[in-house]
């Protein structure tokens, strides 16, 4: 019997954060992730899920309510679709709601999911297959004092972490300061990342970053727009990382064609969901652009997308990688990946490998059939 949507269905959970705030540039910080759990049902009893789990309302141009108004909007036109043509479903998607990636992006991964579940094989297989047993991982370090950044470091190095992302683009004076007491702990082995969120103007971004010429850092994102980011690049020889402004595969294009990055850092909310984030994934294995791979937050279910997506990297090209779910102090579905020793490995169970946890979650917010 071919598959066919049925029913989705929409749910709300916030995710309290395990150290109580995050922050990061232009003084923005956040307590609560207000996520949304998306179930694509069919009828051959296969039911997939999504998560979407934007970094608050400041960050990029999503926001949580707008994933659940958005997808109220384009549900009706995707009842009766085969889950498994992912082409055809996202075209759907962008026929009917022109932009908004982030609010498809739940859907594709939930039909991964029942694509994954119907077949037979965890979707890191459908996406090219496991490279290795396990994957690095990064520990984002919230801004704060440069001595609270650097203590919260040694912390997490003690957990098996050895990649570390520093909130800066704050005040280029403290950002400097940070920067450089952070490096001066490291090991050997450890690497830094100095991750501006778009917070510095150009002339502070030149400034920090000749600043720190002589530290074995990369430099993420440092101003809001490309061009600002590429005029810093072409100043520095520190190794840089495009991470807001690679949104699509013609930003991908575009920023190698002008030597922008070494590395980018792909959110697969940002782009629409994994049919997506493997089209840009699989361009930069092939360009030898290297790609920290993750999503702008969420829980189990956004890790276990993740950890699908970053373990079917070839080696040389990951970066890094995140696990979220370790952020958040709620767990939302059992099965999700788990990290040991700074690492990570992908589910080896059909599908996403990912089973929510339902008296969590409760009723849903929409539903659609």
């Amino acid at each position: 019997m071919q598959p066919k949507i049925t029913k989705i269905e929409v749910f709300q959970v916030d995710l309290p954060l395990i150290e109580g705030s995050y922050k990061w540039s232009g003084g923005n910080s956040i307590e609560v992730f207000d996520s949304t759990v998306v179930a694509v049902h069919t009828n051959v009893d296969v039911v997939g899920y999504g998560e979407v789990c934007p970094l608050g309302s400041a960050y990029l141009a999503a926001y949580a309510n707008g994933v659940r108004s958005g997808i109220a909007e384009i549900a009706p036109y995707l009842l009766g679709l085969d889950p498994t043509a992912l082409s055809l479903v996202n075209s759907r998607m962008d026929q009917v709601l022109r932009g908004h990636p982030y609010v498809k992006s739940g859907i594709d991964i939930a039909c991964w999911d029942i694509l994954g579940k119907i077949t037979g094989f965890p979707v890191v297989t459908l996406l090219g297959g496991r490279y290795g047993d396990s994957f690095p991982l990064y520990r984002a370090i919230s801004q704060e004092s440069p001595k609270e950044m650097a203590a919260k470091v040694d912390m997490y190095r003690a957990e098996g972490y050895t990649k570390f992302q520093l909130k800066v683009g704050g005040d280029p004076d403290a950002d400097i300061i940070r920067i450089k007491e952070v490096s001066a702990i490291l090991k050997s082995g450890d690497v830094l990342v100095a991750d501006a969120n778009t917070g510095w103007s150009q002339h502070q971004a030149m400034r920090v970053t000749d600043s720190v010429r002589d530290v074995d850092v990369y430099i993420e994102q440092p101003c809001a727009s490309y061009r600002e980011c590429l005029n810093v690049r072409r100043n520095t020889h520190r190794p840089f990382i495009l991470d807001e402004v690679i949104d699509s595969v013609g930003m991908l294009v575009e920023g190698v064609n002008d030597r922008a990055m070494d590395i980018i850092n792909l959110k697969i909310s940002k782009v629409g969901g994994l049919s997506k984030a493997r089209q840009i994934r699989d361009l930069c294995v092939s360009l030898g652009i290297a790609l920290t791979i993750e999503d702008s937050w969420g829980g189990d279910i956004t890790t276990a997308a993740i950890s699908h997506l970053a373990h079917s990297t070839p080696k040389e090209s990951l970066f890094s990688s995140t696990d979220f779910n370790s952020y958040v102090t709620l767990q939302i579905a059992d099965g999700g990946p788990q990290r040991k020793g700074g690492r990570l490995a992908a589910p080896d169970t059909p599908g996403l490998g990912v089973e929510p946890i339902w008296k969590i979650l409760g009723d849903p917010v929409l539903s659609i059939s």
